[in-house]
């Protein structure tokens, strides 16, 4: 073999870092609507955009019967939407277990909430489990919490989520909060798991500092509601936002579009979730997510 001089091994070398290069770039991947993304510091993944099931009460999913939300349900997922958010009081856990009836469990994120402080929570969670027909439940919250001590009123079904989890019967657990003093307090327990938080630039029905489940809130709210998201993130909570289309008042998609790329800035949320009614919903806000995600 011919000794290679000092000009040949320098352009050699500059060839191959140049292929290296071309490399890297070409298997960069783009970032969709349906990466799944880590949940904060819990271990887990869901995908990007979550489909709610729970808009005005889950009577939007309701209304549209059995067969209609399986089809959409079935749908997202095939677009590799694979979180669905949940509630109790939304009554739609039924409609769920019909809708994901054979797909892969493994594949699903289910978060569920419960309400109240009902007398036994573990069976209320059994409950939750049966109608879901689910072995476990990957995220479990508590629900729409107002007031800044909803860590002492609530502890009985603090130390149940724990023991839950601690069983293989959930496998993170939080809370979501409608008012900027309860999610003040979210953000700073190590307890919470998971923050479900109402974000929009709009400023519509986001957390105020009133302790009111739909305060009349404006743009001026935003800072600190973003403030406490941002306390959630350097404590390595899960963070998911919703009302993200101000619960389908934001007609305009114009409105939707601006909302969504709010949402997707860099380290803001995690995930996000959509009650949606029809695939073109669906359609639209992966288009819009997928669009956001490129410009940044």
């Amino acid at each position: 073999m011919k000794n290679m001089n000092r000009r040949d091994f320098l352009k050699t070398t500059a060839g191959f870092a140049g292929v290296l290069a071309l490399g890297s770039c070409a298997f960069t991947r783009k970032k969709t609507a349906t990466d799944l993304m880590p949940l904060g510091n819990t271990g887990l993944k869901l995908s990007r955009l979550g489909i709610g099931c729970g808009t005005h009460g889950g009577r939007v999913q309701r209304d549209l019967g059995s067969e209609e939300f399986s089809r959409i349900i079935r749908y997202a997922y095939e677009r590799g939407v694979t979180y669905l958010d949940t509630a109790a009081g939304y009554r739609t856990h039924t409609l769920i277990r019909d809708a994901i009836k054979g797909l892969p469990r493994e594949k699903l994120f289910i978060l569920t909430k419960m309400g109240g402080r009902p007398e036994d929570p573990m069976k209320e969670l059994d409950r939750f489990r049966q109608e879901l027909d689910t072995d476990y439940i990957d995220c479990l919250l508590l629900h729409c919490k107002i007031h800044a001590d909803w860590d002492e009123s609530h502890k009985k079904l603090i130390d149940v989520f724990s023991e839950a989890k601690q069983k293989g019967l959930i496998l993170s657990h939080g809370v979501s909060c409608h008012s900027l003093p309860a999610t003040t307090k979210a953000a700073h327990l190590d307890w919470v798991d998971v923050n479900l938080v109402r974000v929009n630039p709009q400023g519509h029905k986001i957390d105020t500092p009133d302790a009111e489940v739909f305060g009349e809130s404006t743009p001026e709210h935003l800072p600190g509601v973003v403030d406490q998201l941002q306390v959630m993130r350097e404590n390595g909570h899960g963070i998911i936002g919703m009302k993200i289309i101000g619960e389908g008042d934001f007609t305009d998609p114009a409105d939707r579009e601006r909302s969504i790329r709010f949402a997707m800035q860099p380290g803001l949320v995690d995930s996000i979730t959509i009650g949606f009614k029809s695939t073109e919903e669906i359609d639209e806000a992966i288009t819009n997510m997928n669009a956001a995600l490129a410009a940044t």
